[in-house]
């Protein structure tokens, strides 16, 4: 009898083949290809415009030794599972993989996991399904969209700006954005208003409380002069206070929905202080698979680039059997509840949520890093609290009048705590609400003023967007998808075209510069409209509704035109980029300095060169404090171009090292906790020698390597694990494991 040949699975990164490899049998082989195999060229455009918008891919370049061992693989194969990710980039990647192969339709299937479980993964393998062209098709449209908007843009502005630069569809419409919130800061008018707040006690029984002026007995009105506030004050000196209105009712608070890609940025931004980039990296993890004591090894989340509120019947079942079980039935809310994913959104998989609700955080901790449970934690908590009890409050608001002007008073305090008891989310902007209780106060009653209080106050301008705002005003404005949120600021930040300040992103002079051009120039790029409507058009394409080429026509011969134009009106002509001045003063000939960019990044120098050569480092604070003496640690970045991280005091201190500086603090000592540079999944670890938790420096995974001169850094930089596609594109020089 014949041997029964092995399937072939093929998946993107090694961690996600691991995994699935431990629940299939031995008719199974599981290998990575590491991302993509097959792209356009990165020496030219590679779309063959004329001819009707053809793709010319080639095989990634490095990507040799992967090819031909797939290519050996798969020839000797049984069944080739194609088994990237569920969405139309990992699409496309099957599509192109099927391709380059050479492999019959009759040998070639799909299959995708939402979730890499035991159970999805047999599911899923058991009922494969042709190759989605529709997807494809979508995929491929954007990607030479993208290529040509790159391509021809980009030369432009090397010409006309400054080399080295790029243009794209959406980072250019992302810039604008921030762009336009820095032109409504500059050109904001700040206007007066007062607070008045008036303390009140009882004159029978005990209580005094704070009430603020709210208007007449007409209605609401400001105090926008001090003038006005005194003839308030005026009005009610020696006036009594009476009790007019005393309202008690009962407010409910609902849970937030379970996190797509863009809240789940946002709220790891706000509450674990995360870049997007980061946060898609840590989920990435925890969706390809941990090993988990008690369970092996297992995804822990569904897939986390999605912008569907949909849960399954099973994912509800089972979190209500643990709310029920865990905190009682007054937890759960009767029936399910049901989010509606806004217009537009792509339903093919569900919401983010843990795979396993009874595996709470606490009980895997000690099996993740603490990135990977912090972030297990807030998508582990907003799943369950979604499908809790309102929260609810007593609520109590008091009109005190006097003189015909109305001061007012609110206490809200909590009655139940429902969701709150799981999860509750982050805000932006914090407010403070009045914590000490009103006292039993009745409609009538007399008060009397114990102490008036006023405050001049002036109105504030927008606040420059962060991350997470960012985030969630390109989310509502169809900007994009929830894959390419976190790789456009990434790439806006590291054109310089934007700055983060604190946690705030800032357009550079040459931002601004380039997103002038391209509104005069190219409106239809920058318009966020136009964004929005080709997000739409890409969406037809994959439902089978538009063909993507006629599309592309479309969209080619409005911006064949404005190119056209736009090199006629700037022949000959250069646009100079104003330099960013800043309040530091040159030491040498006392001329303000201003930030350049060079080789290693931003740096701060005289505009008086070459008379004057003195430039110095941009200070880059990083999180924690030095563990000899307390005071902030700073990145630093020596002369050969090597990364390390040193007290601010310098030699007077002299703690330097080579380890990144985390937000967590040592459970032992409270001094920093450091982490290993470098990608990957990392354990952050003491570096204080006087603490029993203090891992040494040759026990934290380095290659042995001589100390540098002082002065001269240390580890070579290497940025942060980018999450996903991104951490498989630098592997691609490793050989395929299986």
């Amino acid at each position: 009898m014949a041997k029964t040949k092995t399937n072939l699975v093929i998946v993107e990164s090694p961690a996600k083949a691991r995994t699935i490899e431990k629940y299939l049998g031995d008719q199974y082989e599981v290998v990575a290809s590491m991302g993509h195999l097959r792209d356009l060229p990165k020496s030219k455009m590679g779309v063959d415009i004329e001819a009707g918008f053809i793709p010319q891919y080639i095989p990634v370049k490095g990507r040799e030794d992967v090819i031909s061992d797939l290519k050996k693989r798969s020839k000797s194969a049984g069944m080739v599972y194609l088994a990237t990710d569920p969405d139309r980039e990992g699409e496309a990647i099957s599509w192109h993989l099927k391709e380059l192969l050479g492999l019959p339709d009759e040998k070639a299937r799909r299959v995708t996991f939402n979730e890499i479980t035991k159970k999805v993964v047999k599911d899923s393998i058991g009922n494969p399904r042709d190759i989605d062209e529709a997807l494809v098709n979508a995929q491929q449209a954007r990607r030479i969209l993208d290529r040509i908007v790159g391509y021809k843009l980009s030369p432009l502005l090397w010409k006309k700006v400054k080399r080295g630069l790029s243009a794209g569809r959406v980072q250019s419409v992302a810039t604008r954005m921030v762009v336009e919130r820095e032109r409504d800061i500059r050109s904001f008018v700040s206007e007066e208003y007062w607070h008045l707040d008036a303390v009140l006690s009882r004159i029978v029984g005990e209580g005094d409380f704070t009430a603020r002026f709210f208007g007449t007995e007409e209605g609401k009105k400001e105090l926008k002069s001090e003038a006005e506030t005194n003839a308030v004050i005026s009005a009610i000196e020696g006036k009594p206070f009476i009790i007019k209105s005393v309202k008690r009712g009962e407010k409910q608070r609902s849970p937030s929905p379970p996190f797509i890609t863009s809240t789940l940025q946002q709220e790891a931004s706000r509450r674990l202080g995360m870049t997007p980039r980061r946060t898609m990296s840590i989920a990435q993890q925890l969706y390809e698979g941990v090993d988990v004591a008690g369970h092996g090894t297992i995804g822990l989340i569904t897939y986390m680039r999605t912008d569907s509120l949909r849960l399954s019947n099973e994912a509800l079942q089972y979190a209500k059997d643990y709310i029920i079980r865990q905190y009682g039935a007054e937890y759960y809310p009767g029936s399910p509840r049901v989010y509606k994913s806004r217009s537009g959104a792509q339903d093919a998989h569900e919401a983010i949520r843990p795979t396993d609700v009874e595996l709470s955080p606490e009980q895997v901790r000690k099996d993740l890093t603490q990135e990977q449970y912090r972030l297990y934690r807030l998508i582990w908590g907003r799943f369950t609290a979604s499908q809790m009890a309102n929260a609810v409050y007593n609520n109590v608001a008091i009109d005190t009048v006097s003189a015909g002007y109305v001061f007012r008073a609110n206490f809200s305090e909590q009655k139940f705590a429902g969701y709150t008891a799981v999860y509750e989310e982050a805000r932006d902007e914090e407010t403070a609400d009045l914590k000490k209780p009103l006292p039993n106060l009745n409609e009538g009653e007399e008060v009397s003023l114990k102490k008036l209080s006023s405050e001049q106050q002036f109105t504030q301008p927008p606040a420059r967007y962060t991350e997470a705002t960012l985030i969630r005003a390109m989310e509502e404005k169809r900007i994009g998808r929830p894959s390419t949120y976190a790789p456009t600021i990434t790439t806006i930040t590291s054109r310089e075209y934007v700055v983060k300040e604190g946690k705030y992103l800032r357009p550079t002079p040459l931002g601004e510069v380039v997103t002038t051009l391209m509104e005069e120039r190219f409106s239809d790029i920058v318009d966020m409209r136009f964004t929005a409507r080709m997000e739409d058009d890409l969406d037809k394409i994959e439902e089978g509704a538009s063909d993507w080429r006629a599309v592309l026509y479309d969209f080619y011969q409005v911006f064949d035109k404005e190119l056209s134009e736009a090199e006629k009106a700037l022949e000959g002509e250069h646009i100079k980029i104003p330099d960013e001045v800043t309040d530091e003063i040159c030491p040498i000939c006392g001329k303000n300095l201003v930030v350049k960019s060079g080789r290693f990044g931003r740096f701060l120098a005289c505009p008086g060169y070459p008379e004057c050569s003195f430039t110095k480092p941009i200070v880059i604070e990083m999180p924690g404090k030095c563990p000899k003496c307390g005071v902030r640690i700073l990145k630093r970045t020596s002369k050969n171009g090597y990364t390390f991280y040193a007290c601010e005091r310098g030699k007077d201190c002299g703690f330097m090292t080579w380890d990144v500086p985390t937000k967590d603090v040592c459970p032992d000592c409270g001094k920093t906790l450091f982490k290993r540079s470098g990608r990957g999944q990392r354990k952050a670890f003491c570096v204080n020698e006087a603490c029993k938790s203090f891992l040494p420096e040759d026990e934290r995974g380095y290659k042995k390597k001589t100390k540098p001169a002082e002065g001269d850094g240390a580890d070579k930089e290497q940025n942060e694990q980018a999450g996903g596609r991104e951490e498989n594109k630098t592997a691609a020089k490793k050989k395929t494991k299986t």
